[in-house]
């Protein structure tokens, strides 16, 4: 009675909008660039990024409407002030410097920049929210939920499909650190502004996957390549996506269980390696 779209659905959905052309190009790049400035930290990392994107887009799924009319509305500075955050990033990620945030990590370990992989991960859910075949497509289905605690169901799902295809690469980069430690080698000291910084060569690889990103969004934003308009195939897509998946798994409440189950042992394992 809770459910008109079954939860595995709106979780396959959401893996079809994650490669929405609006979405992936923003969001899988400030995810892998985030990963190679942290280097070790990848799961935590992850969970910092996913955290981020959940923040904006879960409210705007569950329909709150002034977040989804604003969106829309200005989707176009949103895009462009993505791109011009991606390239601060790559400026500050070049120069090794984290953002002050209090010291979670015991005395020794390398200090995580939550702040700024946090704040990738709010852009990445913006620049997705205000991307029309992923906050339509969610919307459409979460608007046929009969009850509150329904559309939470959905839309948690929706947006665990997107970021759970993040979590699995996490999953498969832990533990390779010793493998990547050619990462932390130092390929130069820059003095700037009075200060001495370490530039490290995953430091580099990092901002300029930032760099090339931002970059990239400011030129398809220009030239319109990323407007709503240009959207329409993919938001049926989404939509049709969804509702073959629930022609054929609806009425069965056993694979929505098994489904349900198996993503609660995978964010449990997540977060005992954290």
């Amino acid at each position: 009675m809770l459910f008109q779209t079954s939860l595995v659905a709106a979780f396959v959905a959401g893996m079809v909008a994650l490669f929405a052309p609006c979405c992936i190009t923003f969001l899988l790049p400030a995810y892998l660039g985030s990963v190679f400035k942290e280097k070790e930290k990848v799961v935590f990392a992850t969970l910092v990024f996913a955290a981020g994107i959940f923040v904006v887009l879960l409210p705007a799924v569950l329909g709150v409407a002034f977040i989804s009319q604003a969106l829309f509305r200005y989707h176009n500075e949103i895009y462009l002030s993505g791109g011009i955050v991606m390239l601060v990033v790559a400026v500050v990620t070049f120069l090794g410097i984290k953002l002050p945030m209090p010291n979670l990590t015991r005395s020794g370990q390398q200090k995580t920049d939550i702040l700024s992989i946090f704040t990738l991960g709010v852009f990445s859910g913006i620049t997705s929210a205000c991307c029309a075949p992923v906050l339509i497509g969610i919307l459409t289905l979460t608007f046929l939920s009969p009850s509150f605690l329904g559309a939470l169901a959905i839309g948690g799902m929706y947006v665990l499909g997107m970021v759970v295809p993040l979590l699995f690469i996490s999953l498969f980069l832990d533990g390779k650190a010793q493998k990547l430690a050619v990462l932390r080698r130092s390929i130069g000291i820059l003095n700037f502004w009075g200060r001495r910084f370490v530039v490290t060569l995953g430091n580099l690889i990092a901002s300029s996957i930032f760099f090339v990103t931002g970059v990239l969004i400011l030129s398809l934003e220009r030239a319109g390549k990323l407007s709503i308009d240009n959207m329409e195939g993919f938001t049926k897509m989404i939509t049709g996506s969804a509702e073959l998946i629930d022609s054929f798994v609806g009425n069965n409440i056993l694979i929505n269980i098994i489904l349900v189950v198996g993503l609660i042992y995978l964010l449990g394992h997540i977060f005992k390696k954290v």
